[in-house]
């Protein structure tokens, strides 16, 4: 072994990797620092947060695990008074800690409340572009709103801004109306957008960790996001959400009755991280047919592992349907769906499996790979209280209703 100046007698190496973990906390205690002095005088001590900022982000890079769990919680915790720029890239910085080992509850209150405030925001730069219109548009950049490279006063003025490309100051110009929209509550709608992107992608790292969406969806905070990113995707794709979308939907620990109507049986199963349906329909053909309970034939078990833990690897494997999803209404439950689309009937999310009315098939794994899901029966029901529930759900649906 050659020698290493930096190392203890003991031969554990305390150099590098000891004076960079010192200079990430001093870092982090100069951010908590200039965030204070944000807090005493918000007019003053700009430059100080900035400079502390930059240089965080420089040493966070290369930062391991221990650094990482150990500066997550710390920097969550500023979020709150951070100003809402720089808040988004510091809540990006939360995120990549929690990659990498960092406590995700203890992170995930501010992260998911400042995703809260962008996509707010947002809908109300939305709702305000729409109303201003181009003549108010061409008025802020009369009155000096600047453009950047890519755009010009002749462009679409009803398109909404591109953040990538185009100046801030002059969208906040444009959505301002003294006694509607104060300059603040602009720059909150600004900020939204411009941001959203980075707080979806933070909020994205978090929400791949059952607890937190647990916690989110017990506390309520969940079923307020889910509502907000619906709300905004009805309004646009500037932002892709999509994602995050079927992530915070994912059913962790979710009991899951499941009828088929052909023989007369009933099961009770329970979900845990599913996130898509064609995950869902995979799994139900491994558990019942291939445990024996339901004639048909069993998938492939790579596509099985790939439907709960193994990641894509650049092989392609398909998926074949065996059941058509139909709800106690008769309304099809669509494998392009979530597994929340699936009705809740006394206390217990109910699902029919119909034959197919026609071949399905699909590429094979999960729609989030980040989170694992799984599938387990607990129980077959007693014929009797399998007939009770069949015959209280009505006939599916033909596919000409149900396409509606």
């Amino acid at each position: 072994m050659v020698f290493d100046p930096h190392s203890a007698q003991d031969g554990r190496p305390t150099g590098p990797s000891d004076r960079q973990q010192s200079a990430l906390l001093g870092a982090v205690a100069a951010l908590e620092a200039a965030v204070a002095g944000l807090t005493e005088n918000p007019d003053g001590g700009g430059e100080r947060f900035d400079t502390a900022l930059r240089r965080l982000g420089g040493l966070l890079g290369p930062a391991g695990e221990a650094e990482s769990a150990a500066v997550g919680p710390r920097l969550a915790a500023l979020l709150l008074d951070t100003p809402l720029f720089p808040r988004a890239h510091l809540a990006m910085m939360v995120g990549a800690c929690v990659e990498r080992g960092a406590d995700p509850v203890a992170c995930a209150d501010g992260v998911l409340a400042g995703l809260r405030e962008a996509l707010s925001g947002a809908l109300l730069l939305i709702e305000r572009w729409a109303e201003t219109g181009a003549d108010a548009d061409r008025s802020a950049v009369r009155d000096g709103g600047d453009v950047r490279d890519g755009g010009d006063e002749d462009q679409d003025q009803d398109a909404l801004p591109d953040p990538d490309r185009e100046d801030p100051g002059r969208a906040r110009a444009r959505i301002t109306e003294p006694g509607r929209t104060d300059g603040w509550h602009a720059h909150r709608a600004v900020a939204g957008w411009w941001t959203l992107q980075l707080w979806q992608q933070a909020a994205f790292a978090l929400c791949t960790h059952a607890t937190v969406r647990r916690a989110a969806r017990d506390s309520g905070v969940g079923g307020v996001l889910t509502e907000l990113i619906d709300r905004y995707r009805e309004r646009s794709d500037r932002h892709d959400l999509k994602g995050l979308r079927y992530l915070a939907a994912a059913l962790d620990d979710e009991p899951l009755l499941v009828l088929h109507r052909a023989s007369g049986t009933g099961y009770l199963l329970r979900m845990d991280g599913l996130t898509d349906n064609f995950q869902l329909h995979t799994l139900l053909i491994e558990v019942l047919v291939g445990g024996g309970h339901l004639p048909g034939t069993r998938p492939d078990p790579e596509v099985v592992a790939l439907s709960r833990t193994r990641w894509l690897d650049g092989r392609r494997f398909i998926a074949t349907g065996a059941f058509n999803l139909v709800a106690p209404d008769g309304g099809w439950i669509w494998n392009e769906g979530m597994p929340e689309d699936i009705p809740v009937v006394d206390g217990v999310r109910t699902l029919v499996l119909d034959p197919q009315p026609y071949e399905r098939s699909w590429a094979a794994g999960r729609f989030v790979e980040q989170v694992p899901g799984d599938l387990r029966l607990e129980r077959v029901l007693e014929p009797a209280e399998a007939a009770a529930r069949l015959a209280a759900a009505a006939p599916a649906l033909p596919f000409e209703q149900a396409v509606r």
